[in-house]
């Protein structure tokens, strides 16, 4: 298995050049691969790239009791992170070099609360993508039994890298 870097400081992470010379799929290919650093909200909420593909993206989690809220269980913010995560890369490995993208705005639907201590699984899947907009859904289902905890789209931003 790669060893999977997380950027522990702002200068860990890749800069714009670094972004642009690669096409998306490359680009997140080199962060599950080790090659690059990784953002490090996925080690603080305790989730990591899984698999990569163009127009789909698995990130794998387990929520500890950090991501708990007042009611003890996986606040709601755990769930739009992970998916927002998964939805928003599938539409990256879209992108051709020179590209980036941002999230405009997401939605999630809670299915079922997620056991603490449960892996579960965040597969993005790419619906489309155009010049200038990229939508995306994305499931949360559990590693070991597979049920469905919920589900997300998304509609991202395309933006060109400026011209000089």
């Amino acid at each position: 298995m790669t060893q999977r870097r997380i950027a522990q400081t702002l200068e860990e992470l890749p800069d714009m050049t670094e972004l642009f010379s690669r096409s998306g799929e490359e680009f997140i290919q080199a962060i599950l691969d080790g090659d690059l650093a990784g953002p490090p909200i996925g080690e603080t909420l305790g989730f990591t790239l899984h698999d990569v593909s163009k127009g789909r993206v698995v990130f794998e989690g387990t929520p500890e009791f950090r991501a708990t809220n007042p009611l003890r269980t996986v606040h709601g913010g755990w769930y739009g992170t992970i998916l927002d995560s998964c939805m928003a890369c599938a539409v990256q490995t879209t992108l051709p070099k020179g590209s980036t993208y941002t999230t405009l705005e997401y939605k999630i639907n809670v299915v079922r609360s997620i056991p603490l201590g449960m892996t579960v699984h965040a597969v993005g899947t790419v619906q489309h993508v155009g010049r200038s907009t990229g939508v995306a859904v994305g499931e949360l289902r559990g590693k070991e039994d597979g049920k469905l905890y919920a589900t997300g789209s998304t509609t991202c931003i395309v933006m060109q890298m400026p011209k000089d």
